[in-house]
């Protein structure tokens, strides 16, 4: 079971991990032992709440597949324990984040005084440019 917070976990056989061979280096030992490890959680079929699985599936993030698939890839330790870890702490923020709502934006308008204020800097520097032309006689 992964606890997300409080109220919200995911049980264990919705979550798919598997362990790969890790590329990059290692030495002899990056051949024989499969040290990265692959995470998959389907967004449609989980038991998180609808409004986070909403959030989840209109996130821009290369780490979810147009099907909404979750696929992160763990290497950046030499142990498949660590690596395991290091991927159930990111899927557990990648969710932490989208449980929170977002804060509505409530569109506001300039104040009476700062757009009298831009007009007539607008009318100033129109005037400074006219008196910059040549005199005509």
């Amino acid at each position: 079971m992964l606890r997300i917070n409080d109220t919200v976990s995911i049980p264990d056989d919705e979550i798919e991990l598997s362990a790969v061979r890790a590329s990059g280096p290692g030495g002899q030992n990056v051949n024989k032992t499969s040290t990265a490890v692959h995470l998959r959680l389907d967004i449609p079929t989980s038991s998180l709440p609808k409004a986070c699985k909403f959030r989840l599936s209109e996130l821009k993030d290369r780490r979810i597949t147009r099907e909404g698939v979750i696929v992160i890839i763990a290497r950046r330790f030499r142990t498949q324990e660590g690596n395991r870890a290091d991927a159930l702490d990111r899927l557990r923020s990648l969710i932490r984040k989208t449980l929170v709502a977002p804060k509505q934006r409530k569109p506001t308008k300039p104040p009476y005084a700062s757009r009298h204020k831009r007009l007539e800097e607008k009318r100033h520097r129109g005037q400074v440019k006219t008196l910059r032309r040549k005199v005509q006689e």
